[in-house]
């Protein structure tokens, strides 16, 4: 499958099966999101997976969104070592370089039939503190993992639909 039939076919899974990734395929899916670029490749990305039923069950309680995924993933940044702009104090880019890695963890899982969810629907505060991250640590997303179930299917408005080409690109 060529890329733009990769990236098309991908759709944000709802519903997932009981069966288990193996740890051959994570960590083929976390080696894609080890080479992603960050800026100046200073790689402030922390990834935790997260099986144990103790925290699926927080996860639950602090995000509908977790759609009976058996592992999910969550992509934080060490805002200490997320790459600055020296030219405008405040601009830093570890949401950024987060963005790049959960995108090429979901662009692989999904090459190897497992299906993924970008959740942003928690509260970053709230989850922080149940998971007793470091002070340093910003949390992105979270990512629901697995095989889809057999009746999963992409939300129409939410796949397929796209502008056109002209109402989102400017040329200059």
């Amino acid at each position: 499958m060529d890329f733009t039939e990769l990236a098309r076919s991908r759709f944000s899974v709802r519903k997932f099966s009981d069966r288990e990734i193996s740890q051959t395929e994570m960590d083929l899916i976390l080696e894609a999101g080890n080479i992603a670029p960050t800026g100046c490749n200073y790689q402030p990305q922390r990834i935790y997976v997260i099986r144990s039923e103790e925290y699926i069950t927080k996860l639950n309680e602090l995000s509908r969104c977790i759609f009976g995924a058996r592992t999910v993933l969550l992509f934080t940044y060490d805002s200490t070592e997320d790459w600055k702009n020296p030219l405008e104090n405040g601009v830093h880019c570890g949401v950024q370089d987060v963005s790049i890695v959960a995108t090429h963890v979901m662009l692989k899982a999904w090459e190897l039939g497992i299906g993924t969810c970008w959740v942003n629907y928690f509260s970053p505060t709230c989850l922080e503190k149940a998971l007793g991250l470091p002070e340093n640590e910003r949390s992105v997303l979270l990512m629901p993992i697995g095989y889809p179930a057999d009746d999963a299917v992409p939300l129409e408005k939410m796949h397929s639909v796209c502008k056109p080409l002209e109402d989102t690109v400017r040329y200059i």
